[in-house]
């Protein structure tokens, strides 16, 4: 009686701690399609003489997104693109063409955490550490986003974005 009630004491304490153990260890996922939406709306940055607009519309639970920039009030480069969620993946999938070009881009787009995505082209998507490029956006505020732009392990830009509306 003693040694079945030591071994049902054991089992027990064995399970209780193992699933204690897995319970620290899971994150919580992220909610790709939710967590885009706060990007909504219309961001500017300016250098110089220059702005950088980035035009992003809700689309039922997508993106369509309107990116142009301009030189002293005329438009130097323009794109569109199109973003939604792949499930299967568990990330954003963006086609991304520019005006003057028919070659489309595809990126995957994943949170990081709830403020920060990174997006990489979606060829590259089995080895993300070593894409040739990256985006990195991190909202700092409701109205603040943080743009690094980087190119074969180099920072080449970071852009900092003001929401207009």
């Amino acid at each position: 009686m003693k040694i079945s009630l030591l071994t049902t004491l054991l089992v027990a304490f064995l399970l209780l701690f193992t699933n204690g153990i897995r319970a620290q260890t899971t994150q919580t996922k992220l909610n790709q399609v939710e967590l885009m939406k706060q990007f909504a709306g219309t961001w500017k940055s300016e250098k110089h003489d220059t702005a950088y607009i980035i035009d992003d519309k809700l689309y039922g639970d997508g993106h369509e997104v309107y990116l142009r920039t301009e030189t002293k009030g005329k438009i130097i480069w323009e794109a569109k693109t199109l973003m939604g969620y792949n499930k299967k993946n568990d990330m954003l999938i963006e086609s991304f063409i520019e005006y003057n070009s028919p070659n489309i881009k595809l990126s995957a787009i994943r949170f990081l955490s709830p403020n920060k995505f990174i997006g990489i082209l979606l060829e590259e998507i089995s080895n993300p550490e070593k894409a040739t490029e990256k985006d990195i956006y991190e909202l700092k505020s409701p109205d603040l986003m943080i743009n690094t732009y980087i190119k074969n392990n180099k920072v080449v830009s970071i852009d900092t974005f003001k929401r207009v509306k």
